[in-house]
């Protein structure tokens, strides 16, 4: 499902019209990006948490050249899918 999907699905359940669906779409990623970016953790009851980890600095490979180079740490976002969202 791409954005597209999603915002007529959500216009569907909801009884919105597309452009309010989207509209409430984007807000909810703009609210959950900048709690993230806050370094809080957002935590939606039945379908899962997203929060920030702290990847530590690692050693790899170069495919292309063979050497090891050093990938820098890093700041990513992981999903806990919550009980709720089984399939």
């Amino acid at each position: 499902m791409n954005k597209a999907e999603l915002v007529k699905a959500i216009a569907a359940e909801s009884g919105l019209s597309k452009k309010d669906s989207e509209a409430a779409l984007n807000a909810v990623v703009a609210s959950v990006t900048k709690a993230l970016k806050d370094g809080d953790k957002v935590a939606l009851i039945g379908f899962g948490t997203f929060s920030v980890v702290e990847k530590a600095e690692r050693k790899g490979v170069n495919p292309a050249t063979k050497k090891e180079i050093v990938i820098p740490a890093k700041k990513v976002v992981k999903f806990k899918a919550g009980a709720g969202l089984e399939l």
